[in-house]
Protein backbone atom coordinates (compact mmCIF):
# COMPACT_ATOMS: atom_id res chain seq x y z
CA UNK A 1 0.00 0.00 0.00
CA UNK A 2 2.82 2.37 0.91
CA UNK A 3 4.64 1.63 -2.36
CA UNK A 4 1.45 2.28 -4.34
CA UNK A 5 0.93 5.60 -2.54
CA UNK A 6 4.53 6.52 -3.27
CA UNK A 7 4.08 5.85 -6.98
CA UNK A 8 0.85 7.86 -7.00
CA UNK A 9 2.56 10.76 -5.26
CA UNK A 10 5.42 10.64 -7.77
CA UNK A 11 2.90 11.19 -10.58
CA UNK A 12 1.74 14.45 -9.00
CA UNK A 13 3.69 17.52 -10.23
CA UNK A 14 6.29 18.69 -7.74
CA UNK A 15 4.71 22.13 -7.38
CA UNK A 16 1.37 20.51 -6.48
CA UNK A 17 2.98 18.26 -3.83
CA UNK A 18 4.49 21.30 -2.12
CA UNK A 19 1.52 23.62 -2.62
CA UNK A 20 0.16 25.59 0.33
CA UNK A 21 -2.74 27.95 0.94
CA UNK A 22 -0.52 30.99 1.04
CA UNK A 23 -0.11 30.83 -2.75
CA UNK A 24 -3.84 30.78 -3.51
CA UNK A 25 -4.54 34.56 -3.54
CA UNK A 26 -1.59 35.27 -5.83
CA UNK A 27 -2.46 32.43 -8.21
CA UNK A 28 -6.11 33.51 -8.40
CA UNK A 29 -5.18 37.13 -9.11
CA UNK A 30 -2.55 36.20 -11.68
CA UNK A 31 -4.85 33.70 -13.39
CA UNK A 32 -7.58 36.31 -13.78
CA UNK A 33 -5.27 39.11 -14.94
CA UNK A 34 -3.44 36.94 -17.48
CA UNK A 35 -6.77 35.60 -18.81
CA UNK A 36 -7.97 39.14 -19.47
CA UNK A 37 -4.72 39.82 -21.32
CA UNK A 38 -4.70 36.49 -23.12
CA UNK A 39 -8.20 36.70 -24.61
CA UNK A 40 -7.38 39.54 -27.05
CA UNK A 41 -3.78 38.40 -27.58
CA UNK A 42 -4.71 34.81 -28.39
CA UNK A 43 -7.29 35.90 -30.96
CA UNK A 44 -4.86 38.41 -32.43
CA UNK A 45 -2.03 35.88 -32.76
CA UNK A 46 -4.37 33.34 -34.33
CA UNK A 47 -5.27 35.97 -36.92
CA UNK A 48 -1.55 36.67 -37.42
CA UNK A 49 -1.06 32.97 -38.20
CA UNK A 50 -3.88 33.11 -40.77
CA UNK A 51 -6.26 31.19 -38.49
CA UNK A 52 -9.76 32.05 -37.22
CA UNK A 53 -9.60 33.93 -33.89
CA UNK A 54 -11.21 31.12 -31.90
CA UNK A 55 -8.21 28.87 -32.64
CA UNK A 56 -6.16 31.16 -30.41
CA UNK A 57 -8.67 30.60 -27.61
CA UNK A 58 -8.44 26.83 -28.16
CA UNK A 59 -4.66 27.16 -27.78
CA UNK A 60 -5.21 28.80 -24.38
CA UNK A 61 -7.08 25.99 -22.61
CA UNK A 62 -5.66 22.45 -22.65
CA UNK A 63 -2.07 23.54 -23.47
CA UNK A 64 -1.94 25.60 -20.25
CA UNK A 65 -3.21 22.68 -18.16
CA UNK A 66 -0.83 20.25 -19.89
CA UNK A 67 2.18 22.50 -19.22
CA UNK A 68 1.32 22.56 -15.52
CA UNK A 69 1.72 18.77 -15.40
CA UNK A 70 5.42 18.78 -16.26
CA UNK A 71 6.84 22.32 -16.50
CA UNK A 72 9.24 23.56 -13.82
CA UNK A 73 8.62 27.32 -13.96
CA UNK A 74 6.27 28.77 -11.38
CA UNK A 75 5.38 31.78 -13.53
CA UNK A 76 5.79 30.92 -17.22
CA UNK A 77 2.59 31.90 -19.08
CA UNK A 78 2.11 29.49 -21.98
CA UNK A 79 -0.08 30.21 -25.00
CA UNK A 80 0.03 31.69 -28.50
CA UNK A 81 2.87 34.17 -29.07
CA UNK A 82 3.59 36.52 -31.94
CA UNK A 83 6.84 35.03 -33.28
CA UNK A 84 5.56 31.44 -33.23
CA UNK A 85 2.33 32.63 -34.87
CA UNK A 86 4.37 34.23 -37.65
CA UNK A 87 6.36 31.02 -38.13
CA UNK A 88 3.14 28.99 -38.14
CA UNK A 89 1.63 31.16 -40.86
CA UNK A 90 4.86 31.07 -42.86
CA UNK A 91 4.87 27.27 -42.76
CA UNK A 92 1.17 26.74 -43.50
CA UNK A 93 0.69 29.24 -46.31
CA UNK A 94 2.73 26.91 -48.54
CA UNK A 95 0.28 24.09 -47.84
CA UNK A 96 -3.26 25.48 -47.94
CA UNK A 97 -5.32 28.64 -48.20
CA UNK A 98 -5.25 30.62 -44.92
CA UNK A 99 -8.43 30.06 -42.93
CA UNK A 100 -9.48 26.98 -44.90
CA UNK A 101 -10.37 23.67 -43.26
CA UNK A 102 -7.12 22.15 -44.55
CA UNK A 103 -5.14 25.09 -43.18
CA UNK A 104 -6.70 24.77 -39.71
CA UNK A 105 -6.08 21.02 -39.68
CA UNK A 106 -2.46 21.57 -40.73
CA UNK A 107 -1.99 24.00 -37.82
CA UNK A 108 -3.11 21.31 -35.37
CA UNK A 109 -0.79 18.81 -37.06
CA UNK A 110 2.08 21.28 -36.75
CA UNK A 111 1.38 21.68 -33.02
CA UNK A 112 1.25 17.89 -32.61
CA UNK A 113 4.59 17.35 -34.40
CA UNK A 114 6.23 20.16 -32.44
CA UNK A 115 4.89 18.73 -29.19
CA UNK A 116 6.21 15.27 -30.03
CA UNK A 117 9.66 16.71 -30.81
CA UNK A 118 9.80 18.72 -27.59
CA UNK A 119 8.56 15.85 -25.42
CA UNK A 120 11.04 13.41 -26.98
CA UNK A 121 13.88 15.90 -26.44
CA UNK A 122 12.84 16.31 -22.81
CA UNK A 123 12.66 12.57 -22.20
CA UNK A 124 16.21 12.04 -23.51
CA UNK A 125 17.40 15.16 -21.66
CA UNK A 126 18.38 17.47 -24.49
CA UNK A 127 17.94 20.62 -22.44
CA UNK A 128 21.30 21.79 -23.77
CA UNK A 129 19.33 22.78 -26.88
CA UNK A 130 18.97 26.09 -25.06
CA UNK A 131 22.54 26.82 -26.22
CA UNK A 132 21.98 25.71 -29.81
CA UNK A 133 21.68 29.24 -31.18
CA UNK A 134 23.68 32.24 -30.01
CA UNK A 135 21.96 35.17 -28.35
CA UNK A 136 22.74 37.54 -31.26
CA UNK A 137 21.01 35.12 -33.69
CA UNK A 138 17.96 34.80 -31.44
CA UNK A 139 17.79 38.55 -30.88
CA UNK A 140 18.25 39.20 -34.60
CA UNK A 141 15.52 36.70 -35.43
CA UNK A 142 13.01 38.18 -32.99
CA UNK A 143 13.84 41.71 -34.14
CA UNK A 144 13.43 40.78 -37.80
CA UNK A 145 10.28 38.79 -37.06
CA UNK A 146 8.82 41.79 -35.21
CA UNK A 147 9.40 43.98 -38.27
CA UNK A 148 7.76 41.37 -40.52
CA UNK A 149 4.81 41.08 -38.12
CA UNK A 150 4.30 44.85 -38.04
CA UNK A 151 4.42 45.07 -41.83
CA UNK A 152 2.02 42.12 -42.13
CA UNK A 153 -0.50 43.95 -39.93
CA UNK A 154 -0.51 47.11 -42.03
CA UNK A 155 -3.04 45.44 -44.35
CA UNK A 156 -5.68 44.78 -41.65
CA UNK A 157 -4.78 48.13 -40.12
CA UNK A 158 -5.67 49.97 -43.34
CA UNK A 159 -8.35 47.62 -44.67
CA UNK A 160 -6.16 46.37 -47.53
CA UNK A 161 -5.55 42.93 -49.00
CA UNK A 162 -1.79 42.32 -48.85
CA UNK A 163 0.21 39.66 -50.70
CA UNK A 164 1.96 37.18 -48.42
CA UNK A 165 5.74 36.94 -48.44
CA UNK A 166 8.81 38.73 -47.02
CA UNK A 167 8.37 42.21 -45.59
CA UNK A 168 9.67 43.91 -48.73
CA UNK A 169 7.08 42.13 -50.90
CA UNK A 170 4.30 43.07 -48.49
CA UNK A 171 5.37 46.72 -48.51
CA UNK A 172 5.28 46.74 -52.32
CA UNK A 173 1.77 45.26 -52.20
CA UNK A 174 0.66 47.90 -49.68
CA UNK A 175 2.12 50.66 -51.86
CA UNK A 176 0.17 49.46 -54.86
CA UNK A 177 -3.11 49.44 -52.97
CA UNK A 178 -2.62 52.56 -50.89
CA UNK A 179 -5.38 54.38 -52.75
CA UNK A 180 -7.86 51.72 -51.63
CA UNK A 181 -7.41 52.37 -47.91
CA UNK A 182 -10.68 52.02 -45.99
CA UNK A 183 -10.97 55.24 -44.01
CA UNK A 184 -13.25 53.77 -41.33
CA UNK A 185 -10.91 50.83 -40.72
CA UNK A 186 -7.84 53.06 -40.66
CA UNK A 187 -9.46 55.52 -38.25
CA UNK A 188 -10.47 52.75 -35.85
CA UNK A 189 -7.04 51.10 -36.03
CA UNK A 190 -5.13 54.34 -35.50
CA UNK A 191 -7.39 55.23 -32.57
CA UNK A 192 -6.70 51.82 -31.01
CA UNK A 193 -2.97 52.28 -31.58
CA UNK A 194 -2.94 55.69 -29.93
CA UNK A 195 -4.96 54.45 -26.97
CA UNK A 196 -2.69 51.46 -26.49
CA UNK A 197 0.46 53.58 -26.66
CA UNK A 198 -0.90 56.35 -24.42
CA UNK A 199 -2.26 53.83 -21.92
CA UNK A 200 1.23 52.72 -20.92
CA UNK A 201 2.20 55.93 -19.09
CA UNK A 202 -1.25 57.49 -18.65
CA UNK A 203 -3.45 54.76 -17.18
CA UNK A 204 -1.15 53.78 -14.28
CA UNK A 205 -0.70 57.45 -13.36
CA UNK A 206 -4.45 58.06 -13.50
CA UNK A 207 -5.21 55.01 -11.36
CA UNK A 208 -2.62 56.09 -8.80
CA UNK A 209 -4.30 59.50 -8.57
CA UNK A 210 -7.56 57.69 -7.87
CA UNK A 211 -5.91 56.09 -4.86
CA UNK A 212 -4.79 52.69 -6.15
CA UNK A 213 -1.35 51.44 -5.03
CA UNK A 214 1.33 51.64 -7.69
CA UNK A 215 1.58 47.87 -8.22
CA UNK A 216 -2.19 47.44 -8.60
CA UNK A 217 -2.37 50.41 -10.96
CA UNK A 218 0.36 48.95 -13.14
CA UNK A 219 -1.41 45.58 -13.29
CA UNK A 220 -4.78 47.05 -14.18
CA UNK A 221 -3.13 49.08 -16.92
CA UNK A 222 -2.10 45.78 -18.54
CA UNK A 223 -5.79 45.08 -19.16
CA UNK A 224 -6.10 48.03 -21.55
CA UNK A 225 -6.10 45.74 -24.63
CA UNK A 226 -9.15 43.88 -23.30
CA UNK A 227 -10.96 47.17 -22.61
CA UNK A 228 -10.21 48.40 -26.14
CA UNK A 229 -11.37 45.08 -27.62
CA UNK A 230 -14.68 45.29 -25.78
CA UNK A 231 -15.10 48.98 -26.64
CA UNK A 232 -14.35 48.40 -30.32
CA UNK A 233 -16.68 45.40 -30.44
CA UNK A 234 -19.49 47.38 -28.83
CA UNK A 235 -18.94 50.33 -31.19
CA UNK A 236 -19.14 48.16 -34.30
CA UNK A 237 -22.20 46.31 -32.99
CA UNK A 238 -24.03 49.56 -32.27
CA UNK A 239 -23.16 51.24 -35.58
CA UNK A 240 -23.55 48.24 -37.85
CA UNK A 241 -20.22 48.98 -39.55
CA UNK A 242 -19.59 45.28 -39.99
CA UNK A 243 -22.55 45.21 -42.35
CA UNK A 244 -20.90 47.95 -44.40
CA UNK A 245 -17.71 46.04 -45.12
CA UNK A 246 -15.65 46.53 -41.94
CA UNK A 247 -13.66 43.34 -41.29
CA UNK A 248 -14.64 41.66 -38.02
CA UNK A 249 -13.93 38.35 -36.31
CA UNK A 250 -17.40 37.02 -37.18
CA UNK A 251 -19.34 34.36 -35.37
CA UNK A 252 -17.12 32.25 -33.13
CA UNK A 253 -18.10 28.65 -32.39
CA UNK A 254 -19.15 28.28 -28.79
CA UNK A 255 -18.19 25.39 -26.57
CA UNK A 256 -14.91 23.69 -25.77
CA UNK A 257 -12.83 22.15 -28.56
CA UNK A 258 -13.33 18.46 -29.15
CA UNK A 259 -10.33 16.23 -28.53
CA UNK A 260 -9.24 14.30 -31.62
CA UNK A 261 -6.01 13.48 -33.41
CA UNK A 262 -5.46 15.69 -36.46
CA UNK A 263 -4.86 14.20 -39.87
CA UNK A 264 -1.41 12.62 -40.09
CA UNK A 265 -0.96 12.15 -43.81
CA UNK A 266 2.68 11.42 -44.61
CA UNK A 267 3.16 14.16 -47.27
CA UNK A 268 1.79 16.74 -44.83
CA UNK A 269 3.94 15.46 -41.98
CA UNK A 270 7.14 15.56 -44.05
CA UNK A 271 6.32 19.09 -45.25
CA UNK A 272 5.92 20.25 -41.64
CA UNK A 273 8.96 18.53 -40.09
CA UNK A 274 11.43 21.39 -40.64
CA UNK A 275 9.00 24.17 -39.61
CA UNK A 276 8.04 22.13 -36.53
CA UNK A 277 11.72 21.72 -35.62
CA UNK A 278 12.40 25.45 -35.94
CA UNK A 279 9.27 26.33 -33.97
CA UNK A 280 10.25 23.82 -31.28
CA UNK A 281 13.80 25.13 -30.93
CA UNK A 282 12.97 28.83 -30.99
CA UNK A 283 9.85 28.43 -28.88
CA UNK A 284 11.76 26.45 -26.27
CA UNK A 285 14.62 28.95 -26.16
CA UNK A 286 12.22 31.88 -25.83
CA UNK A 287 10.40 30.11 -23.00
CA UNK A 288 13.42 28.91 -21.08
CA UNK A 289 15.18 32.28 -21.34
CA UNK A 290 12.28 34.27 -19.88
CA UNK A 291 11.51 31.56 -17.30
CA UNK A 292 15.16 31.43 -16.19
CA UNK A 293 15.43 35.22 -15.97
CA UNK A 294 12.42 35.45 -13.66
CA UNK A 295 13.49 32.39 -11.69
CA UNK A 296 16.83 34.04 -10.90
CA UNK A 297 15.02 37.10 -9.56
CA UNK A 298 12.80 34.89 -7.42
CA UNK A 299 15.71 32.64 -6.33
CA UNK A 300 14.03 29.65 -7.95
CA UNK A 301 15.29 27.03 -10.38
CA UNK A 302 14.11 26.19 -13.89
CA UNK A 303 15.01 22.76 -15.25
CA UNK A 304 15.53 22.87 -19.01
CA UNK A 305 14.56 19.22 -19.53
CA UNK A 306 11.34 19.71 -17.57
CA UNK A 307 10.56 22.76 -19.70
CA UNK A 308 10.99 20.64 -22.81
CA UNK A 309 8.55 18.09 -21.42
CA UNK A 310 6.09 20.75 -20.29
CA UNK A 311 6.10 22.55 -23.63
CA UNK A 312 5.90 19.19 -25.40
CA UNK A 313 2.75 18.24 -23.49
CA UNK A 314 1.33 21.74 -24.07
CA UNK A 315 1.73 21.44 -27.83
CA UNK A 316 0.42 17.89 -27.86
CA UNK A 317 -2.61 19.22 -26.03
CA UNK A 318 -2.97 21.94 -28.63
CA UNK A 319 -2.63 19.42 -31.43
CA UNK A 320 -5.42 17.15 -30.20
CA UNK A 321 -7.79 20.07 -29.59
CA UNK A 322 -7.42 21.65 -33.02
CA UNK A 323 -5.23 24.53 -31.83
CA UNK A 324 -1.91 26.03 -32.96
CA UNK A 325 1.66 25.77 -31.63
CA UNK A 326 2.25 27.51 -28.30
CA UNK A 327 5.15 28.52 -26.11
CA UNK A 328 5.89 30.83 -23.18
CA UNK A 329 5.44 34.54 -23.85
CA UNK A 330 7.65 37.36 -22.54
CA UNK A 331 4.98 39.96 -21.75
CA UNK A 332 2.37 37.59 -20.30
CA UNK A 333 4.96 35.85 -18.12
CA UNK A 334 6.08 39.19 -16.71
CA UNK A 335 2.46 40.11 -15.99
CA UNK A 336 1.88 36.69 -14.41
CA UNK A 337 4.84 37.18 -12.09
CA UNK A 338 3.87 40.77 -11.23
CA UNK A 339 0.32 39.65 -10.45
CA UNK A 340 1.61 37.30 -7.77
CA UNK A 341 1.69 33.88 -9.44
CA UNK A 342 3.30 31.35 -7.14
CA UNK A 343 2.81 28.16 -9.12
CA UNK A 344 1.55 26.78 -12.46
CA UNK A 345 -1.92 26.74 -10.88
CA UNK A 346 -2.20 30.34 -12.09
CA UNK A 347 -2.02 29.02 -15.66
CA UNK A 348 -4.68 26.41 -14.89
CA UNK A 349 -6.94 29.17 -13.57
CA UNK A 350 -6.29 31.18 -16.74
CA UNK A 351 -7.27 28.15 -18.81
CA UNK A 352 -10.46 27.76 -16.78
CA UNK A 353 -11.45 31.37 -17.46
CA UNK A 354 -10.74 31.01 -21.18
CA UNK A 355 -12.89 27.86 -21.14
CA UNK A 356 -15.74 29.86 -19.62
CA UNK A 357 -15.33 32.46 -22.38
CA UNK A 358 -15.60 29.69 -24.99
CA UNK A 359 -18.67 28.25 -23.29
CA UNK A 360 -20.62 31.41 -22.58
CA UNK A 361 -19.10 34.56 -24.08
CA UNK A 362 -18.09 33.95 -27.70
CA UNK A 363 -21.03 36.04 -28.90
CA UNK A 364 -19.36 39.09 -27.36
CA UNK A 365 -16.62 38.98 -29.99
CA UNK A 366 -18.65 38.48 -33.16
CA UNK A 367 -18.23 42.16 -34.10
CA UNK A 368 -14.62 42.43 -32.91
CA UNK A 369 -12.82 44.58 -35.53
CA UNK A 370 -9.79 42.91 -37.06
CA UNK A 371 -8.17 46.34 -37.19
CA UNK A 372 -8.16 46.43 -33.38
CA UNK A 373 -6.46 43.02 -33.26
CA UNK A 374 -3.85 44.34 -35.71
CA UNK A 375 -3.21 47.31 -33.43
CA UNK A 376 -2.81 45.01 -30.42
CA UNK A 377 -0.28 42.88 -32.31
CA UNK A 378 1.77 45.90 -33.41
CA UNK A 379 1.96 47.33 -29.91
CA UNK A 380 2.83 43.91 -28.45
CA UNK A 381 5.72 43.13 -30.83
CA UNK A 382 7.32 46.56 -31.15
CA UNK A 383 9.45 46.08 -27.98
CA UNK A 384 10.95 42.96 -29.60
CA UNK A 385 12.92 45.17 -32.03
CA UNK A 386 16.17 45.29 -30.07
CA UNK A 387 17.96 48.38 -31.36
CA UNK A 388 19.67 48.97 -28.03
CA UNK A 389 20.97 45.39 -28.02
CA UNK A 390 22.45 45.89 -31.49
CA UNK A 391 24.23 49.04 -30.30
CA UNK A 392 25.69 47.23 -27.28
CA UNK A 393 26.90 44.38 -29.46
CA UNK A 394 28.44 46.79 -31.96
CA UNK A 395 30.45 48.48 -29.23
CA UNK A 396 31.60 45.15 -27.73
CA UNK A 397 31.85 42.60 -30.57
CA UNK A 398 31.15 43.69 -34.12
CA UNK A 399 31.13 40.14 -35.43
CA UNK A 400 28.21 39.28 -33.12
CA UNK A 401 26.52 42.53 -34.08
CA UNK A 402 26.85 41.60 -37.74
CA UNK A 403 25.41 38.14 -36.99
CA UNK A 404 22.42 39.79 -35.32
CA UNK A 405 21.98 42.23 -38.21
CA UNK A 406 22.37 39.50 -40.84
CA UNK A 407 19.72 37.36 -39.13
CA UNK A 408 17.27 40.26 -38.88
CA UNK A 409 17.89 41.27 -42.50
CA UNK A 410 17.48 37.66 -43.64
CA UNK A 411 14.11 37.35 -41.90
CA UNK A 412 12.91 40.67 -43.30
CA UNK A 413 14.14 40.20 -46.87
CA UNK A 414 14.06 36.43 -47.36
CA UNK A 415 11.57 35.02 -44.87
CA UNK A 416 11.57 33.15 -41.58
CA UNK A 417 13.46 29.94 -42.42
CA UNK A 418 15.97 31.65 -44.69
CA UNK A 419 16.58 34.30 -42.03
CA UNK A 420 17.35 31.71 -39.37
CA UNK A 421 19.64 29.87 -41.78
CA UNK A 422 21.44 33.13 -42.58
CA UNK A 423 22.06 33.83 -38.91
CA UNK A 424 23.26 30.30 -38.13
CA UNK A 425 25.60 30.21 -41.14
CA UNK A 426 26.97 33.66 -40.30
CA UNK A 427 27.55 32.71 -36.64
CA UNK A 428 29.26 29.46 -37.58
CA UNK A 429 31.38 31.37 -40.07
CA UNK A 430 32.49 33.75 -37.32
CA UNK A 431 33.39 30.82 -35.05
CA UNK A 432 35.39 29.13 -37.82
CA UNK A 433 37.17 32.37 -38.74
CA UNK A 434 38.13 33.05 -35.12
CA UNK A 435 39.36 29.50 -34.59
CA UNK A 436 41.38 29.64 -37.80
CA UNK A 437 43.10 32.88 -36.76
CA UNK A 438 44.26 32.11 -33.20
CA UNK A 439 45.93 34.66 -31.00
CA UNK A 440 49.65 33.97 -30.49
CA UNK A 441 51.51 36.18 -28.04
CA UNK A 442 55.21 36.60 -27.35
CA UNK A 443 55.55 36.57 -23.58
CA UNK A 444 58.12 37.47 -20.97
CA UNK A 445 58.54 37.21 -17.22
CA UNK A 446 56.88 39.81 -15.01
CA UNK A 447 59.81 41.03 -12.82
CA UNK A 448 59.92 39.43 -9.39
CA UNK A 449 57.24 36.82 -10.23
CA UNK A 450 56.77 33.53 -12.06
CA UNK A 451 54.01 35.03 -14.24
CA UNK A 452 54.46 35.44 -17.98
CA UNK A 453 52.59 38.07 -19.94
CA UNK A 454 52.38 39.57 -23.43
CA UNK A 455 55.40 41.78 -24.10
CA UNK A 456 53.16 44.26 -25.92
CA UNK A 457 50.95 44.79 -22.87
CA UNK A 458 53.31 44.52 -19.89
CA UNK A 459 56.79 45.45 -18.77
CA UNK A 460 58.51 42.06 -18.68
CA UNK A 461 61.94 40.42 -18.82
CA UNK A 462 63.06 38.33 -21.80
CA UNK A 463 66.28 36.52 -22.73
CA UNK A 464 68.26 37.05 -25.88
CA UNK A 465 68.38 33.80 -27.84
CA UNK A 466 65.06 32.67 -26.30
CA UNK A 467 61.63 33.23 -27.89
CA UNK A 468 58.57 32.26 -25.83
CA UNK A 469 55.22 32.13 -27.66
CA UNK A 470 51.85 31.35 -26.06
CA UNK A 471 49.28 29.70 -28.35
CA UNK A 472 45.75 30.69 -27.27
CA UNK A 473 43.70 28.13 -29.20
CA UNK A 474 43.37 24.40 -29.80
CA UNK A 475 45.39 23.22 -32.77
CA UNK A 476 43.41 21.62 -35.59
CA UNK A 477 43.38 21.35 -39.35
CA UNK A 478 41.69 24.73 -39.73
CA UNK A 479 44.39 26.77 -38.01
CA UNK A 480 47.54 24.63 -38.10
CA UNK A 481 49.12 26.41 -41.07
CA UNK A 482 48.17 29.83 -39.68
CA UNK A 483 49.87 28.98 -36.39
CA UNK A 484 53.01 27.73 -38.15
CA UNK A 485 53.15 30.87 -40.32
CA UNK A 486 52.73 33.12 -37.28
CA UNK A 487 55.54 31.31 -35.45
CA UNK A 488 57.89 31.62 -38.42
CA UNK A 489 57.05 35.30 -38.77
CA UNK A 490 57.92 35.87 -35.10
CA UNK A 491 61.21 34.06 -35.64
CA UNK A 492 62.08 36.15 -38.69
CA UNK A 493 61.75 39.27 -36.55
CA UNK A 494 64.35 37.93 -34.10
CA UNK A 495 66.72 35.85 -36.24
CA UNK A 496 69.57 35.01 -36.29
CA UNK A 497 69.73 35.58 -32.51
CA UNK A 498 67.14 32.95 -31.50
CA UNK A 499 68.49 29.53 -30.57
CA UNK A 500 65.55 28.24 -28.51
CA UNK A 501 61.81 28.51 -29.18
CA UNK A 502 59.30 27.63 -26.42
CA UNK A 503 55.64 27.05 -27.31
CA UNK A 504 53.52 27.58 -24.19
CA UNK A 505 50.53 25.22 -24.51
CA UNK A 506 48.50 26.20 -21.45
CA UNK A 507 45.48 27.09 -23.63
CA UNK A 508 45.73 24.06 -25.92
CA UNK A 509 43.34 21.24 -25.04
CA UNK A 510 43.52 19.29 -28.29
CA UNK A 511 45.94 18.73 -31.18
CA UNK A 512 44.50 16.85 -34.14
CA UNK A 513 46.43 14.74 -36.67
CA UNK A 514 46.81 17.56 -39.19
CA UNK A 515 48.15 19.94 -36.57
CA UNK A 516 50.57 17.26 -35.36
CA UNK A 517 51.95 16.86 -38.89
CA UNK A 518 52.31 20.64 -39.09
CA UNK A 519 54.28 20.65 -35.81
CA UNK A 520 56.55 17.91 -37.18
CA UNK A 521 57.20 20.00 -40.30
CA UNK A 522 57.84 23.05 -38.12
CA UNK A 523 60.30 21.03 -36.01
CA UNK A 524 62.28 20.06 -39.14
CA UNK A 525 62.34 23.64 -40.41
CA UNK A 526 63.56 24.94 -37.05
CA UNK A 527 66.28 22.24 -36.88
CA UNK A 528 67.54 23.27 -40.31
CA UNK A 529 67.91 26.79 -38.91
CA UNK A 530 69.66 25.66 -35.69
CA UNK A 531 66.68 26.49 -33.50
CA UNK A 532 65.62 24.04 -30.81
CA UNK A 533 61.86 23.62 -30.25
CA UNK A 534 60.54 23.24 -26.69
CA UNK A 535 57.06 22.83 -25.21
CA UNK A 536 55.84 24.14 -21.86
CA UNK A 537 52.71 23.72 -19.71
CA UNK A 538 51.32 20.87 -21.84
CA UNK A 539 48.02 19.62 -20.44
CA UNK A 540 47.82 16.00 -19.33
CA UNK A 541 45.32 14.77 -21.97
CA UNK A 542 47.36 16.45 -24.72
CA UNK A 543 50.57 14.93 -23.39
CA UNK A 544 48.95 11.50 -23.28
CA UNK A 545 48.22 11.74 -27.02
CA UNK A 546 51.71 13.04 -27.83
CA UNK A 547 53.46 10.23 -25.98
CA UNK A 548 55.01 7.80 -28.44
CA UNK A 549 54.53 10.06 -31.48
CA UNK A 550 57.33 10.72 -33.96
CA UNK A 551 57.08 14.43 -33.13
CA UNK A 552 57.88 13.95 -29.45
CA UNK A 553 60.65 11.41 -30.14
CA UNK A 554 62.38 13.78 -32.59
CA UNK A 555 61.86 16.93 -30.48
CA UNK A 556 65.22 18.79 -30.29
CA UNK A 557 64.31 20.54 -27.08
CA UNK A 558 62.32 19.25 -24.15
CA UNK A 559 58.90 19.48 -22.51
CA UNK A 560 59.02 21.87 -19.54
CA UNK A 561 56.59 21.68 -16.65
CA UNK A 562 56.16 25.44 -16.52
CA UNK A 563 57.09 28.59 -18.39
CA UNK A 564 59.22 29.66 -15.43
CA UNK A 565 61.18 26.39 -15.58
CA UNK A 566 61.89 26.91 -19.28
CA UNK A 567 62.82 30.57 -18.76
CA UNK A 568 65.21 29.71 -15.94
CA UNK A 569 66.67 26.56 -17.51
CA UNK A 570 67.45 27.79 -21.01
CA UNK A 571 70.52 29.92 -21.83
CA UNK A 572 70.47 33.58 -22.72
CA UNK A 573 71.20 36.95 -21.12
CA UNK A 574 68.37 38.67 -19.29
CA UNK A 575 66.87 41.54 -21.27
CA UNK A 576 64.65 43.85 -19.15
CA UNK A 577 61.91 45.47 -21.25
CA UNK A 578 61.40 49.19 -21.01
Amino acid sequence: MTAAMGKLRAMIPRWARDYHRGKVPGDLTAGLVVAMLLVPQSMAYAALAGLPPHIGLYASVLPLVAYALAGSSAVLAVGPVAVVALMTGSALEQIAEPGSVEYIAAAATLALISGAMLLAAGLVRLGALANFLSHPVISGFTSGAAVVIIVSQLGPLLGLQVDKGPAAAMLVSIGRGITDVDSRTAAMALSALMLLWLARPTVPALLRRLGLPGHAASLLAKLTPMVIVLAGTALVASTGWHQQGLAVAGELPDGLPAAALPTLEWPLVTALLLPALLISILGFMESVSVASALARKRREHVEADAELRGLGLANLGGGITGAMPVTGGFSRTAVNADAGAGSPLAGVITAGIIALVLLFATDLFATLPMAVLAAIIIVAVTPLIDIQGLRRLWSYDRADALAMGATAAGVILLGVEAGIATGVVFSLGVVVWRASHPHIAEVGQVPGTEHFRNICRHRVNTRDGLLMLRVDENLFFGNAEAVASSIQQSLRGRQPSVSDLVLIMSSVSHIDATALETLEALQRTLADNAVRLHLAEVKGPVMDRLEGTHFLRELDGQVWLSSQAAFAGLPGHLQPQS
